[in-house]
């Protein structure tokens, strides 16, 4: 039996809510997202779910961290839920560097599908752990912010934390 153990939070960016299993961080939600949704997606994908602060304390301390500037980089283990394509995907998020950005096309040569960047937006899109895996930097190729999960303010907002210029909603810095 799999077992996963959630907590709530609050940071200076919001309220959210983590869930880790034994293996390793398995899903985050943003203030936006239904908290019925996260509950849901929990119980479709294990068989227990227990509340447990204790369990994601390590990677709450380290949200409220990188929420005020004071780290740029998560230190945790992943439990990934998704295909083998998203895992790729997710995997390649994970190496774009705080205060960066990358396209999706720079993501779909990066896992070696270079006419893929459709599929990495898909991708993208199902990433059950933004923030950690930095969906929030990746964007057009002409540099803008397109769609994010948590909403185009949070994105810019994100970004800007990271030290990255948004002009006229495109990021102007690090392409």
């Amino acid at each position: 039996m799999t077992t996963v153990y959630y907590a709530k939070a609050a940071t200076v960016l919001g309220k959210f809510y983590v869930a880790t299993s034994d293996i390793g961080l398995c899903k985050l939600t943003l203030e936006c997202e239904e908290e019925s949704s996260f509950f849901k997606w929990l119980h479709e994908k294990f068989n227990l779910v227990e509340e447990n602060y204790d369990k994601n304390e390590h990677i709450i301390n380290q949200l409220k961290s990188y929420a005020k500037g004071n780290i740029k980089e998560f230190h945790t283990k992943f439990h990934l839920v998704g295909t083998p394509f998203q895992k790729k995907v997710w995997q390649a998020l994970v190496s774009v560097p705080y205060g960066t950005v990358c396209s999706y096309k720079d993501i779909a040569v990066k896992i070696g599908t270079p006419k893929g960047f459709r599929a990495v937006g898909m991708a993208n899109n199902k990433n059950n752990i933004p923030i950690i895996i930095p969906c929030h930097r990746i964007i057009g190729a002409n540099g803008s912010l397109v769609g994010y999960g948590g909403g185009l303010d949070f994105k810019r907002k994100l970004l800007s934390l990271e030290g990255v210029t948004i002009h006229e909603g495109k990021a102007v810095t690090n392409m």
